[in-house]
């Protein structure tokens, strides 16, 4: 047994009784008000459930006030006549408010399809000679999505950043950076297995094992922090967070993630109840660096940019395009800091050549 598994058995089995009930899905009745005037209902405390009354209606508890009493002894809402008192089903006072419950079975929440973008293929066909014959995108990325706390998220915040678990870095050798161009194909996978498994029935523990077990197949293990990935992914199981949260909250964390803006992805009767942030994930650190410092260089991206948060623009650049960009224009200090100590000549030597072996990777 490799020692990256012999560490993921002893955690699965030290986290081996934690589980979760599955989701019972959204209550029949919930309310969303706009508190903060911004035009929507997705920060917080601006979509509850609403509690069943004593008379068998509904209360939204968003700006729930209690009821007084007149001199004859009648209850009155002090927000008005016109909203009804009614005791809660548990007991207690007589209580109204101004805010109306939606019946999500009648009125459900409508969803925006998730952005379902497989990214470029690594490996594409080639030649006799060994030519590639499809496009060549260099440090390519692909969209996605993490959401913020809403509704949809039982509102805990699936963007939150985890930390670093990817461990980014260009390496010597051709098979090093063959290794680190796979990173974020290995984590997607990783992703998806955890959350099929976890849907399908499995413990937080069990999925997270299924999903380490994916990166491990899918990538060199010392290019993954194994602990830090189990603890995450059943962190982020057990708050309902989804599989295309988990993998950007991962490669977020790691810093291999550009944030393009917010949209929102869940209505109710026209409302917005969720917020999604988009971005373009790469496959390393100095991926994303290099196209956010490359990109303003070009006029191939000066007109759409990042594109928008809801369809983010990840393409990778051409080889005439890369071969265009001014490395001395760059600002890499972010990727200097977490390289060894040497001159900048140095590294952007040193660069240079793990670049043209990149090169000849995906060439090859």
């Amino acid at each position: 047994m490799t020692p990256a598994r012999a560490l993921l058995s002893t955690l699965l089995f030290v986290g081996a009784s934690l589980s979760l009930w599955p989701a019972t899905g959204l209550a029949q009745q919930l309310c969303a008000v706009d508190l903060n005037g911004n035009g929507d209902a997705a920060d917080d405390g601006e979509t509850a459930s609403c509690h069943l009354t004593g008379s068998g209606g509904w209360m939204c508890p968003i700006g729930e006030t209690r009821c007084e009493a007149d001199l004859a002894g009648a209850m009155h809402c002090p927000l008005g006549d016109q909203f009804a008192c009614a005791v809660p089903a548990s007991g207690g006072a007589p209580t109204c408010s101004a805010n109306a419950c939606i019946d999500t079975s009648v009125n459900p929440v409508v969803d925006d399809p998730v952005v379902d973008d497989p990214g470029v293929e690594a490996d594409g066909g080639v030649d006799a000679d060994g030519n590639c014959l499809g496009t060549i995108e260099i440090f390519s990325g692909r969209a996605a999505r993490c959401r913020p706390a809403g509704l949809k998220t039982s509102f805990s915040n699936c963007c939150k950043d985890k930390g670093k678990i990817v461990k980014d870095g260009m390496g010597g050798s051709i098979s090093s950076i063959g290794t680190k161009i796979a990173v974020a194909k290995g984590v997607f996978t990783g992703m998806k297995a955890a959350y099929t498994a976890f849907k399908a029935g499995a413990t937080a523990s069990q999925a997270a094992s299924a999903g380490a077990n994916a990166i491990i197949v899918g990538i060199d293990p010392t290019s993954i922090a194994i602990s830090l990935a189990v603890n995450f992914m059943i962190e982020v199981l057990l708050q309902g967070c989804d599989q295309q949260d988990m993998e950007v909250g991962m490669l977020r964390g790691s810093g291999m993630c550009h944030e393009v803006g917010s949209y929102c992805s869940s209505k109710i009767l026209g409302i917005c109840v969720q917020k999604a942030r988009g971005h373009c994930c790469f496959n390393t650190k100095l991926g994303r660096i290099i196209q956010e410092q490359g990109r303003p260089q070009l006029k191939a991206f000066s007109a759409i940019g990042w594109g928008t948060p809801k369809q983010p623009y990840c393409r990778g650049f051409t080889p005439q395009e890369f071969q265009a960009l001014d490395f001395s224009r760059m600002d890499l200090s972010e990727y200097y800091a977490e390289i060894e100590a040497r001159a900048q000549s140095e590294i952007q030597i040193d660069m240079k050549d793990k670049i043209d072996a990149y090169m000849q990777t995906i060439h090859n």
